[in-house]
């Protein structure tokens, strides 16, 4: 249901305060500085969406201006949403509706970022305007002390645990080499870092502050929290993001944390193709539990789908349904040549596969596979092979991965 009594507006610095209290209120918690102080860190106003009933903020959605590696080209400007809150007791009003409609629309009408993507708080809520689940993660937990496998190839180097100071400049030289090479990383600014590694009291719940351990091809980020039970110490060290540009500094890096003093189990969050369990000498030391991460979504299916490389030679044309932002659907050719650069044309021809917007969405970064979805009756094959030729295309070398909560 729409309600025609609210307005929707771009938001200023002046709104901050109110900005903040109402994200707080709708994720369940209090409004504090540090939360205020966390927002301001990464706020782009004039890409910020206000929705209000009379005076009083009710609702909020913002763009936030980043960049995301695609398969074989880099990384591609993206719209980061994130924000996205309604005040209880306004629900069934259209003010999530109204908030995606200005983002979308407006991405569209000012030939804004091609692609958009967020992380979901509810996963049932983002299909309905177009975003499909494109990365998957995983929960670890893993027994500390587990011996790895013979034959693991280790740095000559010592982990060294360096102060926060020192860490800052070597870690972001590490992830700025890595980033462009792993589908699904975000681009950094420099106040992303600074809202990443913001570290109050407050987020430690009873855990340390942030460590840095780090090799020159590798760093850790983690925390330790401390516990004690009749049998001995029970302390947990919780990985918060591992970057290594070799297996040797990878291997090196978890072997440190495996090996942490008082520690009985490291936890991390983790790619589904996560090298880890493939270290350990007993793969059951090591637990996981599946989540959803980054839902995408095509702004405009031809601007988007250009932005990748492909493994080509393909040639298939898409029957597109959008409801959301109608621009879309119709029918797509895509094609590229054997070196994967892509050309998107709306045609009259028939449908090689019809599927919607979300599908695609899901598919574009290489981890959801077409044959998944075509086996779950989501896309549907007009065209024999064309199934087996969109797998094959879109596939990607490795599992994308997007860690990075926004």
């Amino acid at each position: 249901m729409s309600d025609d009594n609210l307005t929707i507006r771009t938001l200023t610095t002046d709104d901050l305060s109110a900005f903040a209290e109402l994200l707080a209120s709708a994720f369940l918690t209090d409004p504090t500085e540090g939360l205020k102080h966390r927002e301001e860190l990464v706020f782009e106003p004039d890409r910020t969406h206000g929705v209000f009933d009379g005076d009083d903020l009710i609702g909020t959605g913002e763009l936030l201006t980043r960049e995301i590696t695609v398969p074989g080209a880099g990384q591609t400007p993206l719209a980061a949403v994130t924000s996205v809150g309604v005040a209880p007791g306004h629900r069934r009003r259209g003010v999530l509706t109204r908030i995606m409609r200005e983002q979308l629309h407006g991405l569209h009408e000012n030939g804004g970022e091609p692609i958009a993507a967020l992380w979901a708080s509810e996963a049932i809520i983002y299909p309905r305007f177009g975003y499909g689940l494109a990365t998957q993660f995983y929960r670890a937990k893993v027994r500390a002390k587990s011996a790895y496998r013979p034959g693991v190839e280790l740095e000559a180097e010592r982990v060294r645990e360096v102060g926060r100071e020192q860490a800052i400049p070597l870690i972001k030289a590490i992830y700025e080499k890595e980033a462009p090479q792993r589908v699904g990383a975000l681009g950094r600014l420099e106040s992303t870092w600074e809202f990443l590694l913001d570290d109050p009291e407050y987020r430690r719940h009873g855990a340390t502050a942030l460590k840095f351990a780090v090799l020159p091809d590798g760093y850790a980020i983690f925390r330790l929290k401390n516990d004690w039970n009749e049998e001995g110490p029970r302390g947990t060290l919780t990985v918060q993001e591992l970057v290594a540009t070799t297996p040797e500094a990878y291997a090196t890096l978890y072997r440190y944390l495996l090996d942490y003093d008082l520690v009985f189990t490291l936890e991390t969050f983790a790619a589904l193709d996560e090298p880890l369990i493939h270290l350990l000498a007993n793969p059951r030391a090591i637990t996981r539990s599946a989540g959803d991460a980054l839902w995408l979504r095509l702004v405009d299916v031809d601007r988007g789908l250009a932005t990748r490389r492909y493994h080509g030679p393909v040639d298939l044309v898409f029957g597109v349904r959008d409801a959301f932002c109608p621009w879309n659907t119709g029918n797509w050719r895509l094609t590229a040549a054997a070196d994967g650069n892509a050309e998107v044309k709306r045609v009259e021809d028939a449908a090689d596969l019809e599927l919607d917007v979300t599908d695609l969405g899901a598919i574009f970064l290489g981890g959801t596979r077409p044959s998944t979805l075509a086996a779950a009756g989501r896309i549907k094959e007009r065209t024999a092979g064309a199934v087996a030729r969109a797998t094959a295309a879109f596939a990607a070398d490795r599992e994308p991965c997007c860690l990075e909560s926004f």
